[in-house]
């Protein structure tokens, strides 16, 4: 199965200049999902994770059933006041401003093994924050894993761990 087939490009989307990849149509289709989860889950299992971490929002549809299949836990990473209880922020630069985002003090142990999950690789910068929280709260991050990479806004190149893609668009 091509899973390629099954992301939309949405030009001008959400402003003029930007085609939009979106994966609507792969979650839609369950032959297509199915076959997305499972090789993720090829690709994520030699990394050992204890833990999958889904960033909010999109990150939570991939990290979710992945961690199903997988048959270990999932934990999310939101934004500023989005979780209940204790928790560790962690504020980051965007290209106009900062953003901030939090996970949950107890959700991950010293030392467990996580691996983070995202729908889209685009410029890395909420993935690279995401990677400084959770070792901020001693999480040992293997690998970053999307169903979708773009090559040309060279997002691998802010993340200092292996790096998974199912689909990448060079342009």
């Amino acid at each position: 199965m091509t899973l390629k087939d099954h992301i939309r490009g949405v030009p001008d989307f959400p402003k003029p200049g930007i085609l939009f990849y979106d994966v609507s149509p792969l979650l839609a289709n369950g032959a297509a999902w199915k076959a997305a989860i499972d090789a993720l889950a090829e690709a994520v299992r030699p990394h050992k994770p204890d833990l999958l971490v889904g960033i909010e929002s999109r990150g939570f549809l991939v990290a979710a059933p992945l961690a199903l299949a997988l048959g270990i836990g999932f934990i999310m990473v939101r934004k500023h006041g989005k979780l209940p209880g204790d928790k560790i922020a962690h504020s980051y630069d965007l290209e106009y401003g900062t953003d901030t985002i939090e996970v949950q003090a107890d959700a991950v142990k010293p030392g467990q093994r996580v691996v983070v999950l995202d729908d889209l690789l685009a410029t890395g910068g909420t993935m690279a924050a995401a990677i400084n929280l959770l070792r901020q709260v001693g999480a040992d991050v293997r690998a970053a894993a999307f169903l979708v990479e773009l090559t040309f806004l060279n997002g691998r190149d802010r993340i200092d761990v292996p790096s998974i893609s199912l689909m990448a668009y060079d342009s």
